[in-house]
């Protein structure tokens, strides 16, 4: 049936309504991008939580390469976790000599997940650069290509400087012996399986859509799941070589007994992180009840001696990875046994 004139002329004028709107959601989309790029340039909040640690000197270079960025619309914001050595909250307190840089003490531990999300809470800017207190910048122009980096998560990596620590350190020998693995082809290869909190960009509405899992209390693998997370939602993690220096280590003991703590969380947490976790692989790859018992035996004899000798002045990595075989195995035993 032939349309009638007015018909027509609505059909017409229909049509050229869709195009309008098509040719409009296509340069408002466009408009976003260019809106989010310069974003990304312009708003930064560059967030450290601190726990015993002395962070001025990451603090005062990172205010150095905002100042020098122009146009730059930053803040620097540092939360303590609890600190019980206050002689190191006081120090930490004095980054607010640097401009736009605010402290915040929270007088309580609450964990290595909630004071990320805290400080993402507290940020004001629309890219969160997060860092550790302990790492160095080594790059004079580290901040301004992570923020030339797309994408809404962006992980730069660390890097450990050769002899930076003497060799009865075991935790600069263990890093040391890792680099092969993290640097950035193997990360590519296993983005989510490789993040880190150590060095990181991610745009705030992600990071308030994804936060950290705050039931993980205590050392260890909440970054593992946040990356899992991010997996699951379909978020890329950008991997670059735009490295902080990871330079400051602690004690063998102290080393010794955090890898413990993390060893705990990972069997506590084991539904969440399987499939991410070297650790949970290969020990869920061992279906010998047989060999599980002897390692298990192994570990209940020689352990504090493998233990004596790790926090020694001459600890070995071989040593170090037969010990956390034991101890994780260790662990499913008793807790079973519970």
């Amino acid at each position: 049936m032939p349309l009638s004139r007015n018909g027509g002329a609505k059909l017409l004028l229909f049509c050229r309504l869709g195009k309008f709107f098509r040719s409009f959601v296509l340069q408002f989309s466009v408009f976003c991008v260019i809106l989010a790029s310069e974003m990304k340039k312009n708003e930064l909040s560059i967030l450290i939580p601190t726990y015993n640690g002395d962070c001025r000197q990451l603090v005062g270079e990172l205010s150095s390469q905002a100042e020098a960025i122009s146009g730059l619309d930053y803040e620097i914001i540092v939360a303590d976790d609890g600190s019980p050595d206050r002689e190191k909250v006081d120090l930490c307190r004095q980054v607010e000599q640097y401009p736009h840089c605010r402290f915040i003490d929270r007088g309580f531990n609450a964990g290595r997940a909630a004071i990320r999300n805290f400080l993402a809470q507290e940020a004001g800017k629309a890219w969160l650069l997060f860092l550790d207190c302990d790492m160095h910048i080594f790059l004079s122009t580290y901040l301004e290509q992570m923020l030339q980096q797309e994408g809404d998560v962006v992980y730069g990596g660390y890097r450990v400087r050769k002899d930076c620590a003497p060799r009865s350190c075991l935790r600069y020998r263990y890093e040391w012996a890792c680099q092969p693995e993290h640097n950035t082809e193997q990360r590519r290869k296993q983005p989510y399986q490789h993040f880190h909190t150590s060095n990181f960009l991610v745009n705030r509405e992600v990071m308030l859509a994804h936060p950290f899992d705050e039931s993980f209390r205590h050392y260890g693998y909440e970054d593992v799941l946040f990356g899992r997370r991010l997996h699951e939602a379909g978020i890329t993690i950008n991997h670059q070589e735009i490295p902080v220096g990871f330079f400051t280590f602690e004690d063998n003991a102290s080393f010794v007994s955090k890898t413990e703590e993390g060893l705990r969380t990972l069997y506590d947490k084991r539904d969440l992180l399987r499939g991410y976790s070297q650790m949970l692989t290969f020990v869920e790859g061992m279906r010998s009840p047989l060999l599980r018992g002897a390692i298990r035996l192994w570990h209940r004899l020689l352990g504090p001696l493998e233990r004596r000798i790790l926090c020694g002045t001459h600890p070995y990595l071989r040593i170090f990875k037969i010990y956390k075989l034991g101890y994780f195995l260790s662990i499913s035993s008793a807790k079973k046994s519970q």
